[in-house]
């Protein structure tokens, strides 16, 4: 069990109900709006690894009834965020590294290939929007809060996908990548400085520019094998966050 003192489950996920919801979200599903909302309480590390979640507290904070957030526990625990325990109760699981490190294994192949096609069919126009997501990401990189800069690291990849033709792409790696999340919030204040990240980004976007498919390859694999080395890193400081 974490050595971090208990808290309740309104007072980890600090949510606005979602009745009030920014509007990037009011085209979905309520019951998919409960998903993301608990889903990103995990993957931010506010709900914490090993710990019990309530139905009936998630409910009441999100202003919703208890039947969506048990179906959004259903699909996390599909995804190996939360594990459901007859007679016992929902937990958050703790992360599985073997889970981390298939899921970059596989999400390097499906961007590898992305970044190729995105540099084979890049235009000026289509790459502005890249360069302007790595400087916004560079100024959120000297800020506390560590959730915009993860968000712009996010949209520059999907924007990466998009001017490939590649959104179906894209999706498979969200699906994909819960797990990585969870390191990437755990790992920017550890292991990866918000520097490196945004260096990286510069050096990938430039060979998209360029029109360079070798290049712009070989930067996305390196960028996606820097977890490799931030992991283990990342589990010595956070041993009881991870199920190995």
């Amino acid at each position: 069990m974490p050595s971090r003192s208990r808290k309740t489950t309104a007072e980890v996920l600090e949510l606005e109900r979602l009745a009030d919801s920014a509007s990037d979200v009011r085209q979905v599903t309520m019951g998919h709006r409960v998903f993301l909302s608990i889903k990103r309480a995990i993957v931010h590390g506010r709900l914490v690894p090993g710990y019990p979640v309530s139905e009936a507290e998630l409910a009441g904070q999100l202003g919703v009834s208890r039947q969506p957030v048990r179906e959004a526990f259903i699909k996390l625990a599909d995804m190996g965020l939360v594990e459901i325990r007859p007679q016992r109760g929902t937990f958050i699981q703790r992360i599985s590294r073997r889970e981390v490190e298939n899921a970059r294994f596989l999400r390097e192949a499906i961007e590898v290939a992305i970044a190729r096609h995105a540099a084979e069919v890049a235009s000026a126009e289509a790459v502005r929007p890249l360069w302007d997501l790595v400087e916004d990401q560079a100024r959120c990189g000297v800020l506390p809060d560590h959730s915009q800069f993860l968000a712009l690291d996010d949209a520059l990849h999907h924007e990466i996908a998009r001017m490939a033709d590649c959104e179906r792409g894209w999706r498979l790696i969200e699906d994909l990548k819960a797990q990585m999340d969870r390191v990437r919030y755990l790992s920017i204040s550890s292991a990866t400085p918000a520097d490196t990240i945004v260096s990286q980004h510069r050096i990938l976007v430039q060979a998209i520019a360029d029109r360079s498919p070798d290049a712009a390859e070989a930067a996305m694999r390196h960028h996606l094998r820097e977890m490799l080395k931030s992991l283990p890193i990342v589990i010595e400081n956070n041993a009881d966050a991870f199920d190995l």
